[in-house]
């Protein structure tokens, strides 16, 4: 084990495994699409999820990555921030325009965005260019 994966392997595991937990919930993954989407095992996943073994540091960076939060809340020494980090800014205006419509207009928004998120996503673990068009 090298020095830096030995980090990990000091991380609270009970702490991580309970944040990962909520966070796969609170994002609507399965175990086993964010296995796909992080390229492992979905029993190494479990064993992380029960808190038996550490993930790699580049592991941890790529679930973090994938999750949208920072090492630290990954790991617990800071809370989830509840924030939208949306970096495109013509995407993030219309996402604030669009908040501000009443529910009936941004149940149909929603359900185009999810379905439209949902397609791409399955492109890229199929191995799909999406910009082959």
């Amino acid at each position: 084990m090298s020095h830096i994966d030995s980090l990990c392997a000091g991380m609270d595991m009970s702490a991580f495994a309970e944040r990962l937990r909520l966070l796969l919930e609170a994002r609507n993954l399965s175990q086993v699409r964010l296995s796909e989407l992080l390229g492992v095992d979905p029993c190494a996943y479990n064993r992380w999820e029960k808190g038996a073994t550490a993930p790699h540091l580049d592991t941890v960076i790529k679930i973090a990555d994938v999750l949208q939060v920072t090492l630290d809340e990954l790991v617990g020494r800071k809370a989830v921030s509840e924030e939208v980090k949306i970096h495109n800014h013509t995407l993030h205006t219309l996402w604030q325009k669009a908040d501000m419509l009443p529910d009936s207009d941004q149940q149909p928004l929603i359900a185009v965005l999810d379905s439209f998120v949902k397609k791409s996503m399955v492109e890229q673990v199929i191995g799909f260019n999406s910009n082959r068009r």
